[in-house]
Order: structure tokens, then C-alpha cells, then sequence
């Protein structure tokens, strides 16, 4: 039987790749809508989160903005040329895009400084408590696990959820119109740019796993790497939740109160 995956379909339709894969994004869906319906995005996007929970966000997914080149480096240096085409799929892909991570960094900042955290204390500022989740999980997969693994929790779990969430706080005008016109364009580039129906790397790292693994492998690795999805997606929401903290605690007391 020849294990070779090579795609034929459409890029972003989810039928164009192998059975497995299929199946194991369809066992991750409730763990990643568990991010996607996270109670902070619409909080962003109506106004309704307060500078405290801005920070906690801007602050705690910074050390992931700014270490994703180095978890893809992570990933590049497990690749080997002409070993299969899945190494050299991933080693062109990897490479071609760690420059482009580089920006994301900086348009990063942009948006901080526009929604009111300074570049200063994004840069210098420690972290809050718990939201070094996703940053020490990215760190761990990419320079421990397998090429497959890494790829798939960061490239494919961390950007697609990101895509899904951005492209919520994107389209909506009052989150736009909270910034003054003259940086708007340069604060929401970054989320401009992760929107899901503009971001294609999510699809690309999927192709790349099932190029690696190819049409038929084990049980156990499809396993292995659908848990480490879902601890991708579980980790975005334990980051989440630490940015809304305040928020709950206080609408419990309030509501004890009451």
C-alpha cells in the first residue's frame, strides 16, 4: 500500500486531506471552539475589557508573539533535504515564512501601544501569573517532541485558533473605531494580517503534518498529536481566562451580593 500523501483538492477544504486527519480535527473542534467562544474576545471588541485585562493580554501572549520564529526554527532544524517530501515541504515552508514572523512582532507592538500598554511594558514587563502557559507548552513541543508534533500544535492549533479569534475582533467597527484614525491602520495590522479568510498558514501547516505522516500512520501518532493540539488549544484558554480573572471575580461578588 503506498503511504505517500500528496494533496490534489483545495488548500482549505478540509476533505482534500487523509481520513485520519479528518477525524482528528474533528475530535479537536470542541477543545479549540472552547477558545474561539472564549468570553474575551467579544469583551475586546465591545470596550468592555478594562486596562488591567488588556495588559494581562498584550503582556502574556507577547513571549509567544516574540519566540515564534525560534519554535519554527525549532522545527527547521529537525528537517533533512531529501529525506521526504514532507522535510522538504516543511524545510521550504519554515523557511520562507520565519522572516515573515519577524514583522508580526513589531505590528504586535503597534497594536499594544495603540489599545494603551505601552512598548516598554510589553517588552520589559513581567508577564502575569499564569499566562506563561502557551509559551512554555510552544517551547517545549518544538524543541522536545517530533518535527510532526511541533508543527502541529504551533503552526497548525496556535495560528489557526489565532485566525479564528482575530478575524472576531477584526470585524468589528466599535473595537476599530476605539482607536484615533491617524494610528488605526497601524494598530490593527496585526490582527488584519491573522485573520482567518487572510491567513492560509494554518492550512499550509496541516498539509505539511499530513505530508510527514502520510496517508495511513498508527493509531498512536495520531494520538500523540492530537493531544498535543488540544493541549495548544487548552493552553490559549487557560491564557485567556487569566486575562478576564478580574472580571469574574468581581461579577461573583456582585452577584453574591445581590
Amino acid at each position: 500500500m503506498n503511504n505517500h500523501f500528496e494533496r490534489t483538492g483545495p488548500l482549505t477544504e478540509l476533505t482534500s486531506y487523509p481520513q485520519w486527519a479528518q477525524d482528528m480535527v474533528g475530535d479537536c473542534e470542541s477543545t479549540k471552539q472552547s477558545v474561539i467562544d472564549h468570553e474575551l474576545w467579544p469583551m475586546m471588541s465591545n470596550g468592555s475589557l478594562d486596562y488591567a485585562g488588556t495588559f494581562s493580554f498584550m503582556v502574556g501572549i507577547w513571549p509567544v508573539i516574540e519566540r515564534f520564529p525560534a519554535y519554527m526554527a525549532q522545527s527547521l532544524l529537525k528537517t533533512q533535504y531529501g529525506r521526504s517530501a514532507g522535510d522538504n515541504l516543511a524545510r521550504r515552508w519554515l523557511v520562507r515564512n520565519i522572516r515573515v514572523e519577524q514583522n508580526h512582532a513589531e505590528y504586535w507592538l503597534n497594536w499594544a501601544e495603540g489599545a494603551g500598554v505601552s512598548r516598554h511594558d510589553v517588552l520589559k514587563g513581567q508577564p502575569p501569573r499564569g499566562t506563561e502557559t502557551l509559551a512554555e507548552w510552544c517551547e517545549e513541543v518544538t524543541a522536545g517532541d517530533s518535527l510532526v508534533a511541533g508543527i502541529a500544535a504551533t503552526n497548525y492549533a496556535v495560528e489557526g485558533a489565532t485566525g479564528e479569534w482575530s478575524q472576531l475582533i477584526y470585524d468589528s467597527a466599535s473595537y476599530a473605531e476605539s482607536f484615533p484614525v491617524d494610528i488605526r491602520a497601524r494598530s490593527l495590522r496585526w490582527l488584519q494580517l491573522h485573520a482567518a479568510y487572510d491567513d492560509t498558514h494554518p492550512w499550509e501547516a496541516l498539509e505539511i503534518v499530513c505530508t510527514l505522516m502520510g496517508k495511513a500512520p498508527s493509531s498512536a501518532e495520531v494520538t500523540h498529536i492530537s493531544e498535543c493540539v488540544k493541549r495548544s488549544y487548552i493552553s490559549m484558554r487557560i491564557l485567556a481566562d487569566k486575562c478576564v480573572e478580574p472580571v469574574r471575580i468581581l461579577r461573583s461578588a456582585s452577584e453574591a451580593a445581590a
